[in-house]
């Protein structure tokens, strides 16, 4: 296990300061889950926060998938639990409403 974040949490473990978001801190993220970060997990959070820049809220999961051109079955395979809360949670960005 790495260091202990030196980023301040909420209770379920987003940031409470996205300025303090960095690729880093979302290997760290993922790692305090017990998930090891690959490249095509880093790709979907970047993509993620390029979509939140643009719209100003978190994409929907069925958009997300649309525009990653992969299906959603695709992005439970790889997140097991709720995709865009953990890209979310390790990308940075506030925590999706609705579907996740």
């Amino acid at each position: 296990m790495s260091a202990t974040l030196s980023v301040a949490l909420d209770n379920e473990g987003f940031l409470l300061d996205r300025d303090d978001w960095s690729e880093e801190v979302a290997v760290e993220l993922a790692q305090s889950d017990g998930f090891e970060m690959t490249e095509q997990v880093m790709h979907f959070i970047r993509e993620a926060r390029a979509m939140y820049e643009e719209d100003g809220v978190v994409p929907p999961i069925r958009i997300f998938a649309k525009k990653q051109k992969v299906s959603t079955k695709d992005l439970y395979d790889i997140f097991k639990k709720g995709p865009m809360k953990l890209i979310c949670k390790w990308g940075g960005l506030p925590k999706p409403t609705g579907c996740v």
